[in-house]
């Protein structure tokens, strides 16, 4: 449980601080969409991909996910989000991400071998 709550507060903080700073966003509307990635990539990254692969391609894949994640939502609620802004939150995401899959690793999240992506 612990996991999930430091993922939250991490993604929060980045998501939400960065995009009020670079867009038009609401504090309810990048608080919902850092709410929706954390558990998005938790799920997908986290606790699907890591296990199959390594931190590398987990990180890769949270950092994909966050961009499209927040195009979609910033390009749907009419926020002022440029290309070049969605790529700077989606890294400032994956340096967040690898350090906190090293973590999640190191603490013993079971490495599936039986079952990695070839």
């Amino acid at each position: 449980m612990d996991k999930i709550l430091v993922k939250l507060l991490g993604n929060g903080v980045i998501v939400m601080a960065m995009m009020m700073l670079l867009s038009n966003a609401t504090f309810i509307g990048s608080l919902l969409t850092a709410v929706a990635l954390s558990a998005l990539a938790y799920l997908l990254g986290d606790l699907f991909v890591l296990p199959r692969t390594n931190n590398v391609i987990a990180t890769l894949t949270d950092g994909v996910l966050a961009f499209a994640f927040i195009w979609a939502i910033s390009a749907n609620s009419a926020w002022r989000l440029s290309l070049g802004e969605i790529l700077s939150i989606a890294v400032v995401l994956m340096l967040f991400e690898y350090m906190f899959h090293n973590w999640l690793l190191k603490d013993g999240i079971r490495r599936d071998r039986s079952a990695r992506i070839r």
